[in-house]
């Protein structure tokens, strides 16, 4: 029953991805369902409800090359430490559970797998200084824990308007052992988990208008000193989504019929959804295609070693995001692909080309 589908996965709106900025995938997202990939909505799940979703991230940068590495570490050596890398990617499962009407909580579990990490270093002979490449090789292995909840405290049906307050807290379930190619411990950046616990708070906003939704959240995470010693940085998302659909799951007329209420979501599969104890005929179940617009925005603090900021880290990036969601029956599908359109960073980083976040979802 595509309806049932589309109001158990509204709510889910957790813990799947945000913009990753640098060298660090993301923390929180969707977990499925329709409306908005990236962003947060306001809607919780159902009382008892349960969505579940099964997503890839990948994030291609445009390396630094051995040649500008290598010029780096003749002329600053290792007074100042300047990586590259080719690729981010980070498949995830994710979890969201209604415990009432208006509080979901979510959680979500990566595999962190970083490519092609490099770093400029340099050697010392004849009274000279050569610049070199360390060629550190892959990182991966699981990362953290994020565990979100979402408290719905505001919800007028007559405007179609919800508001929701975001709570969490990334815990450090991720390794921190692994090794680069030269033998190396990797750097904390590097490790697939950060050995350290973040707070997270925030505010999420659905506004509905027809067939369309409207959806925005901010969310603040609080970085606290891990692995080495080292802080990653506070972290400051910022996300917009404007979600069409284009084609509807049921007959709009039968089940305005059959359930006679005010108009749900978009993404709640047309008009409303208010239970009755007397036994009728569903809806004919189709497919449901949603199209999405985002902006998946992220501001990084500088990371912090030993108490020395690193001026190569931090910044802001902003990624304009087109995608699709496809529904049938309790299943949905979704694909997002992300252009930066703002990437100011600190100092001299790689930097992120495009990003790309598929996967599926299901709900029970």
């Amino acid at each position: 029953m595509l309806t049932r589908f589309i109001i158990m996965t509204a709510g889910a709106a957790f813990l799947l991805v945000q913009p990753a900025f640098a060298h660090h995938p993301s923390g929180v997202g969707s977990t499925g369902g329709t409306g908005p990939i990236n962003t947060i909505s306001a809607s919780p799940l159902d009382k008892g409800e349960t969505a579940a979703s099964i997503a890839f991230e990948w994030i291609k940068f445009d390396p630094l090359s051995n040649a500008f590495l290598a010029n780096f570490g003749a002329t600053h050596g290792h007074d100042v430490h300047v990586h590259s890398l080719s690729s981010i990617m980070a498949p995830a499962i994710s979890f969201g559970y209604g415990l009432t009407a208006d509080f979901t909580i979510s959680a979500r579990l990566p595999v962190v797998v970083r490519t092609d990490i490099r770093e400029a270093a340099h050697e010392h002979g004849g009274g000279t200084t050569t610049g070199t490449v360390e060629v550190l090789g892959d990182s991966s292995g699981i990362g953290d824990l994020t565990l979100l909840g979402q408290y719905r405290f505001y919800n007028n049906r007559a405007s179609r308007t919800e508001l929701a307050l975001l709570l969490g807290v990334k815990a450090p379930t991720g390794v921190t052992d692994r090794y680069a190619d030269n033998g190396e411990l990797f750097a904390a950046e590097f490790q697939p988990g950060s050995g350290a616990w973040d707070g997270m708070f925030g505010l999420a906003a659905t506004k509905r208008i027809g067939p369309w939704s409207f959806d925005a959240n901010v969310l603040y995470i609080l970085a606290t000193e891990g692995t080495q010693n080292t802080d990653l940085g506070d972290r400051f998302l910022y996300n917009a989504a404007v979600s069409y659909r284009l084609m509807r799951g049921t007959s709009e007329a039968l089940t305005a019929m059959k359930l006679g209420a005010l108009p749900e979501p978009i993404w709640h599969g047309g008009p409303g959804t208010h239970r009755h104890n007397h036994a009728h005929r569903e809806a004919p179940a189709g497919p449901a295609l949603d199209l999405v617009l985002e902006l998946n925005g992220e501001w990084h603090d500088n990371q912090v070693e030993s108490g020395v900021k690193d001026p190569n880290s931090g910044g802001n990036t902003l990624y304009l995001a087109p995608g699709l969601r496809f529904s049938k029956d309790n299943w949905s599908s979704f694909v997002s692909v992300g252009i930066p359109i703002i990437n100011d960073q600190n100092g001299i980083q790689a930097e992120p080309e495009v990003r790309v976040v598929t996967g599926v979802a299901i709900t029970f």
